[in-house]
């Protein structure tokens, strides 16, 4: 397979390229090196026969012993060297397309004017349509020239800009416009790189409260402005035939547009992990294509089914603008029928090889590109196992079935479950590497909604083309669609209104994406051997298999992220250790006590099987009991960041704490008053006071309010007024381990908490709690470590669920 190696040796070059700081020249040079050790091993056996003619017979069967030359004929096919040669060829041609392809910042490139507080005049042409949303329209531009506001002198620049402009003018594709504003670089955060998402589209300035002005219609490309035109009028008459919400999932699916698609409906066809229905993608079409060939097979056979679907594709990709994103996922799509029909695996991966890699030619960024990877992953599935499942279920159904039943439900059962189960094998790792979820629901929710896509594409790509020719036929065929659409939309909301359809993994790693693949792969390459040598241990294996699954299912399960605020009150002895799990799966440990094994322990129960680290390390009391087993701890779970309240050498262990992070180089930061660690959809831990001591958390989202006093003294006491500053509480927990000076009563008074909790060892040395602090807090609903054991806080804001290791669970309030 050649041509498949030599294209994956050009992707592979694009990505060492943007790991690796060469420059382009260095690229050529050494595509330069790869040719003439190409030329080289073309010519070498022809040369060493010639050389070989004219020397002594002995010095030439030395010479040809010791550089081993083959001087038989040139085989037909080329050598494994020579295809090495090649390979490394296509690698350093594909890193020079990635560096070459890379902006040059000079006076004449538009993102060189990027964060200059100056504001400019920028012309240039809307490149794309108009990108509309509620508040604003996203306009794409190409730009021309610039200048300074005040200044009448223009000078030509290139690239493309993206400018956000209010609404209430309408703008079209290839109209020249003139932008007043402030030239920015895209932003970025910790969640999402959108100077990165831009970037990958050529798009390197953005103007965020530009004011336009139209100069002139109609420039640009007029084939490409015909098609947009065409888009528009087509989008305009979907909402004339349809009601809303089937108009908008009509002009997602038909036109691409998804702008107008209610957020429910979009969360809800998101968390069935049914989108692919409404994203133009290459998981779309493949999967629509496939059911479009045997749509139209069963009249007018296998061949002329496909080019029949083939033709729809095409139609599908004008119809919704042909942009580049609509032309690749088109020829993925047509290349998947394409391998499925010729069913050769072979032949299929070689074509999907050579057409990702003209892709990257035109554009390097590609393989970045989350819609190219989805679109790359699901035609590979298609190629890869479609074919082999199809196989399998006519095996496994002519065991239960006639073969006349057989016959008559492979064709549904392949097109609305093995292509979805085919497609989603390759896909599942790319959407949980970008989304961090995954839907259970998602193979129920195909089956229902796939058969009916082809009415739905089909009755209303007809409706809409007839409406722009005679309005009332047009509204006829919408009719008959409607019910297609309403079900789709129906159906999709009942699947997600069942609790546990989505599975949130949390982040996952580049390289357990990669392990997943490299697995699958040499499973698929061997699966035949592999069956042979496991024939005996089948059963044993399948069982073993499926027990090692469950349990790694289940484990991954009771640890992932369920949108709720978790704090743990670990039990570890005569000291505080507190997990907060936050809504969004990040793990921040406060303190941690005087035992490593009783907080490794507890932490090891907690922390997920796969990400056995801690996001956030706080130090809030600096004293021996408080963190003497956070130097042995971090070293098993490290932390990403640390925030320390107190002098960094109050004790023995502050100083071994720091020494064990310092070769890590994990960043320290001191807790300030005000400082707030912000933990996701609106929950922070706030530092309300800071001493020589420690510090006072509060840690609080919408309704819930949880107060930890681990650093507290008197001062931090007055200063907070008793308690009147912050005023009641969700959960408090009782200081330095309920020692009575440290909880007077006119504190719990003012808190006035909901429930009370207290980290004890049982039988404490020194007596505690006092006997002052339980009679202050017999009135309230107290908590304790000695006696319940480890003490775990839900919530979601409004509501509490208290659970603890020994004794009774409650819904405290």
């Amino acid at each position: 397979m050649p041509l498949f190696w030599l294209s994956l040796a050009f992707i592979i070059g694009i990505l060492l390229a943007a790991a690796l700081p060469w420059a382009a020249l260095t690229w050529l040079w050494l595509a330069g090196g790869a040719l003439l050790l190409l030329v080289f091993l073309l010519l070498s056996p022809r040369w060493f026969q010639w050389l070989s003619n004219r020397l002594p017979l002995r010095f030439a069967q030395r010479l040809s012993q010791e550089l081993i030359v083959n001087t038989s004929p040139r085989p037909a096919t080329p050598s494994l060297k020579i295809l090495i040669a090649l390979s490394l060829l296509t690698l350093c041609l594909g890193g020079w397309r990635y560096t070459a392809a890379l902006p040059q910042y000079s006076p004449d490139f538009i993102a060189t004017y990027n964060d200059t507080d100056v504001k400019l005049a920028v012309v240039g042409v809307v490149s794309e349509p108009p990108d509309g949303r509620d508040t604003y329209t996203n306009l794409r531009i190409r730009t021309e020239t610039l200048r300074l506001e005040d200044d009448i002198n223009h000078f030509a620049v290139h690239g493309l800009l993206l400018a956000r402009v209010p609404n209430g003018e309408t703008w079209h594709y290839g109209d020249r416009v003139i932008l007043t504003g402030y030239l920015e670089t895209p932003p970025e955060d910790e969640a999402f790189s959108y100077r990165d998402y831009l970037a990958r589209q050529g798009v390197y300035s953005m103007m965020r409260y530009g004011q336009p002005a139209l100069l002139e219609s109609g420039g640009g490309n007029r084939l490409v402005g015909w098609v947009y035109t065409f888009k528009e009028q087509a989008l305009a008459m979907v909402y004339r035939l349809f009601p809303d919400p089937e108009a908008s999932l009509m002009a997602g699916i038909l036109l691409g547009v998804e702008s107008g698609i209610p957020e429910n409906v979009r969360g809800a066809f998101n968390d069935t992990g049914t989108s692919h229905v409404i994203a133009i993608s290459g998981f779309n079409i493949t999967i629509i294509a496939g059911i479009f060939m045997t749509f139209f097979s069963r009249w007018l056979g296998r061949w002329r089914g496909a080019v029949v679907a083939v033709i729809g594709i095409a139609i599908y990709t004008f119809l919704v603008g042909a942009d580049a994103a609509v032309v690749r996922a088109a020829l993925m799509g047509g290349l998947a029928l394409f391998a499925q029909q010729v069913g050769r695996r072979q032949l299929g991966l070689n074509s999907l090889a050579f057409v990702a890699a003209v892709m990257a030619i035109f554009n390097p960024q590609v393989p970045w590109d989350v819609g190219f990877q989805l679109s790359f992953a699901a035609t590979l599935g298609l190629v890869l196992y479609a074919g082999p499942l199809g196989e399998w279920f006519v095996r496994f159904a002519s065991r239960h079935l006639p073969n006349e039943t057989v016959e008559r439900i492979a064709g549904p059962v392949g097109e609305y479950f093995l292509y979805t189960l085919a497609a989603q094998i390759t896909t599942l790792p790319i959407i949980i590497y970008h989304f961090q979820r995954f839907s259970i629901s998602s193979f129920p929710a195909n089956v229902f909604i796939l058969p009916a896509q082809p009415p739905v594409m089909i009755l209303g790509g007809v409706a809409v083309l007839l409406g722009l020719l005679v309005r009332p036929v047009g509204q006829l065929f919408a009719y008959l669609t409607w019910p297609f659409v309403a079900y789709t939309i129906r159906m999709v909301e009942w699947f997600a209104q069942f609790k546990g359809g989505v599975y949130v993994t949390g982040q996952v790693g580049l390289w357990a994406v990669v392990g997943f693949y490299a697995a699958l792969f040499a499973a698929t390459l061997w699966w035949d051997k592999l069956q042979e040598r496991t024939a005996a241990l089948r059963p044993a294996t399948i069982f073993v298999s499926l027990a090692l699954f469950a349990s790694l299912t289940w484990q991954a399960a009771l640890t992932a992220p369920d949108g709720m605020l978790h704090l743990t009150v670990l039990d570890v002895g005569t000291g505080d250790g507190l997990l907060i799990q936050t809504p969004e799966g990040r793990y921040v440990l406060v303190d941690g006590g005087p035992s490593a094994t009783r907080l490794s322990d507890a932490l090891g129960r907690r922390l997920p099987l796969f990400h056995r680290q801690l996001d956030v390390l706080v130090v809030a009391g600096p004293r021996e009991e408080q963190i003497a087993a956070l130097p042995s701890v971090v070293e098993r779970f490290p932390p990403g960041e640390v925030l320390w309240a107190g002098p960094l050498d109050a004790s023995d262990a502050a100083r071994y704490l720091q020494r064990g992070l310092a070769p890590a180089e994990i960043p320290i930061t001191s807790a300030e008053n005000g400082h707030a660690l912000e933990l996701g959809q609106g929950a922070r831990l706030e530092v309300l006071s800071v001493s020589e001591r420690g510090m006072i958390l509060l840690l609080q989202w919408e309704h819930f309010r949880a107060l930890l006093p681990l650093g507290a003294d008197f001062a931090a006491l007055e200063e907070l007024r008793m308690g009147k500053e912050i005023g009641p509480v969700t959960a408090l927990l009782l200081a330095d381990n309920g020692y009575a000076p440290l909880n007077p009563p006119q504190w719990i008074a003012n808190l006035n908490p909901g429930v009370v909790l207290l980290s004890v060892e049982a039988g404490d040395y020194d007596g505690l709690p006092s006997p002052e602090t339980l009679e202050t807090v017999a009135a309230y609903n107290l908590l304790r470590t000695d006696q319940n054991g480890w003490l775990h806080l839900s919530t979601d804001g409004e509501q509490l669920w208290v659970e603890v290791e020994r004794g009774t669970s409650s819904n405290a309030r």
